[in-house]
C-alpha cells in the first residue's frame, strides 16, 4: 500500500503482509542513527507520512517514548490504512509545523528524525539554518538527527552546508540504495565520531534485535 503526493511521487510504502517492517531502503538506512544513539529514550520525528519508522521503532524499541509531528490534517486522517496505533502513553502524533514544534519543544529528544517533504520537494523551513540550529538546540547532548535529504535537490549542497554549520561539523552522510535519498546523521555532542570499534560492537548488538540488514547500513557508515 502506497502513499503517494500525485501518480508519479511515492511518499510512503507499507506491506499490507508486515505492516511493520521497513519496505523503503531509506527508512532502513535512516534508523542508521541507532549506532549512535542506540537506546533512545524519547524520538521526535517530523513528517508521519504512512508512519513506517514510528511503527518500526515502537515495535523493536520498547524502552522509546514516539512523537510523529505532521502538518497535514490529511496524511493523519489516513494513520489507520497504514496500520498506525492509536495515541497512549509511548505514542502520539501532534499536527503542528514541525519546524515550529521542534523550536518551541520544552522536553529534549535524544533522536530527531526529519522526514518531512512536500510534493515539489523539501519544505524550505525544513532546510533553512535557522531549522537546523534549532534542531541542535533541541537535542540532549550526544543526541542524534537523522534528516531525509534529496540529492536530486538543486539546493541540495546549500542544505548540506548549513547542517554541518549547525552541528559543527559533526555531520556524516549515506545514500540509500532505491532512489537519490541521501541520510546525514548528526550529533549534538564532542562524542562524534565514534571509533570504528564502537561503531562494529553496536553494530552486532543491534543484528540481534532488528530485522533489516544493519551490516550494511554499518558498512556505508563507516565507508564515510
Amino acid at each position: 500500500r502506497s502513499l503517494q503526493f500525485d501518480g508519479l511521487t511515492v511518499q510512503s510504502v507499507m506491506s499490507v503482509v508486515e505492516p511493520d517492517a521497513l519496505a523503503l531502503d531509506y527508512t532502513r538506512a535512516m534508523m542508521g542513527f541507532l549506532l549512535f544513539n542506540p537506546q533512545p529514550r524519547h524520538i521526535v520525528m517530523v513528517g508521519l507520512g504512512g508512519g513506517s519508522l514510528a511503527k518500526y521503532c515502537l515495535s523493536t524499541l520498547p524502552g522509546a517514548r514516539f512523537t510523529a509531528v505532521e502538518i497535514n490534517p490529511a496524511v493523519i486522517a489516513l494513520r489507520d490504512r497504514f496500520g498506525i496505533p492509536p495515541d497512549d502513553e509511548r505514542f502520539r502524533v501532534v499536527c503542528a509545523d514541525g519546524a515550529d514544534y521542534v523550536r518551541d519543544c520544552e522536553e529534549a529528544p535524544d533522536v530527531l528524525l526529519v522526514d518531512g517533504f512536500v510534493a515539489a520537494g523539501l519544505p524550505p523551513r525544513l532546510g533553512s539554518a535557522d531549522f537546523y540550529a534549532d534542531c541542535c538546540r533541541a537535542l540532549t547532548p550526544g543526541g542524534v538527527l537523522a534528516v531525509n535529504h534529496w540529492a536530486g535537490d538543486s539546493r541540495y549542497a546549500v542544505y548540506a552546508a548549513r547542517l554541518r554549520d549547525a552541528f559543527d561539523g559533526r555531520v556524516l552522510a549515506i545514500g540509500a540504495e532505491d532512489g537519490d535519498n541521501r541520510i546525514s546523521f548528526a550529533v549534538s555532542g564532542p562524542s562524534f565520531p565514534p571509533s570504528r570499534g564502537q561503531v562494529l560492537g553496536r553494530s552486532a548488538a543491534l543484528a540481534e534485535l532488528h530485522s533489516f540488514d544493519v551490516t550494511d547500513i554499518t558498512q556505508r557508515v563507516l565507508a564515510r
